[in-house]
């Protein structure tokens, strides 16, 4: 594994070719930079993504060529949209009925979730409990049970779309991992002409068979490099505080405070302790992704998306954004 210091002497470099990256992908999308900003930061990050809107919004088109940027193989990448009738065999792999003879539970998992690096997951909160239970494992703690044996996944990004988020208790735990969701909405009233142009550009590449988003700045190693690199800062001077210190300046981080404070007294956003944490490591990630250096007022913008609800998306964007005087 990389150490700090080969690291350090890269970082840039893989910098400016994930942002290149994440530049380039907008091109094939009609207002489309915020979900692209954020699939961005979120791949870093390691953390999953939710894509909250109706259908047509763009979400697993989006997903794909994020995905087919990245140059990964056809076994890397593994999507499904799921339904209260998906069978765990769908996401997990068949019984391996062989060794089911011998007194094994085993799953053939090739080409299903659990040997996938990436993984888009549509409908995610329409599937049943035991599949429920299974994707809460493999996102809280990057494992699959194999005959009682807990053995790791290859999943590093997660992204998953959803028409809205039902508000059964049940599926509140899985909801919470997603501590980032967008909402996508439709474009064509504000960008009917420019929608029409890119979507017949996006018809002309289907059928001809062409990918030119796949020409790929960055690649999956970029991403795992950048993660790694994130983990061994948060962990200099062996301890949270010395990373505080260090990249988060104190009155950046004061108004963090005060804007999750607000948001959970005045709008009733609940922010779970994990939550917290994971809003902060992924609000670092944003800052030295997008300019190299500590925190600072723009980068907790991330804090608009921290919404658990459907109807909270908007307002909690619009809220942070008053708060921050972002306009």
């Amino acid at each position: 594994m990389w150490t700090l210091r080969e690291l350090e002497r890269e970082i840039d470099a893989i910098r400016e070719r994930i942002n290149r990256h994440r530049r380039a992908l907008d091109e094939y999308f009609v207002k489309r930079s915020e979900e692209i900003d954020l699939a961005t930061v979120c791949a870093c990050a390691q953390e999953p993504l939710l894509f909250v809107g109706p259908p047509g919004t763009a979400k697993s088109d989006l997903v794909v060529k994020f995905v087919e940027s990245l140059g990964l193989g056809e076994s890397d990448y593994f999507e499904y949209m799921l339904t209260k009738f998906t069978e765990p065999s769908e996401i997990l792999g068949p019984i391996d009925i062989d060794l089911l003879k011998q007194g094994r539970f085993m799953r053939r998992t090739k080409g299903k979730l659990p040997e996938a690096k990436v993984a888009f997951l549509d409908e995610i909160f329409k599937s049943n409990s035991a599949i429920l239970n299974t994707l809460l494992t493999i996102v809280n703690e990057r494992k699959f049970y194999q005959d009682g044996e807990a053995l790791p996944v290859a999943l590093r990004m997660l992204f998953a779309a959803t028409n809205d988020i039902p508000e059964q208790s049940e599926l509140d735990a899985l909801a919470d991992r997603f501590i980032v969701k967008v909402e996508t909405r439709p474009v064509k009233d504000d960008s009917f002409t420019e929608l029409i142009d890119a979507g017949i550009m996006n018809e002309v590449y289907k059928a001809t068979e062409q990918k030119p988003w796949a020409r790929g700045s960055a690649s999956f190693e970029d991403f795992l490099k950048f993660k790694r690199f994130m983990d061994l800062t948060f962990g200099e001077g062996g301890s949270g505080s010395a990373d505080r210190e260090r990249w988060f300046p104190r009155e950046v981080f004061a108004e963090f405070r005060r804007v999750v404070r607000t948001l959970e007294t005045e709008d009733k956003v609940f922010i779970s302790d994990r939550k917290l944490v994971k809003l902060y490591k992924v609000i670092r990630t944003r800052a030295f992704l997008f300019h190299g250096g500590a925190v600072r007022t723009d980068d907790l913008s991330l804090l608009g998306y921290s919404g658990n609800r459907r109807q909270e998306l908007g307002v909690v964007q619009e809220k942070v954004k008053a708060l921050l005087n972002l306009g």
